[in-house]
């Protein structure tokens, strides 16, 4: 196990908890760095504008890994990007993992995660 990681992962999670009064887990975590990408407050969404603002959130962590591009916003404000590289084929594990090291880096970015 990888304690450096998952305490750097741990003091994430806490923070962004913190921050909105609830224990988040990776998506929930997903969703708030989508809202905030999308530059809107909190409101109600439809299920599928939900996916929207994870897959906006999966897409800005892992632009600081490479795969992604933005390529702009739409007319009504919805940031849109491009995939630069295809992902690697990874088990559901690796993925999370991936994922949560790109959360890491979004809101730590000296890290070395």
């Amino acid at each position: 196990m990888d304690f450096v990681f998952e305490k750097e992962w741990q003091e994430v999670v806490k923070e962004v908890s913190h921050s909105f009064g609830e224990q988040l887990d990776y998506t929930g975590i997903l969703f708030i760095i989508g809202l905030q990408e999308l530059g809107h407050d909190f409101q109600t969404f439809k299920k599928d504008q939900k996916l929207e603002i994870m897959h906006i959130g999966l897409c800005s962590v892992l632009l600081h890994e490479g795969y992604y591009t933005f390529i702009g916003r739409d007319d009504d404000g919805w940031p849109h990007f491009e995939r630069v590289h295809t992902l690697p084929a990874l088990t559901p594990e690796e993925q999370e993992r991936l994922v949560k090291r790109s959360i890491i880096r979004y809101f730590r970015p000296e890290t070395s995660v």
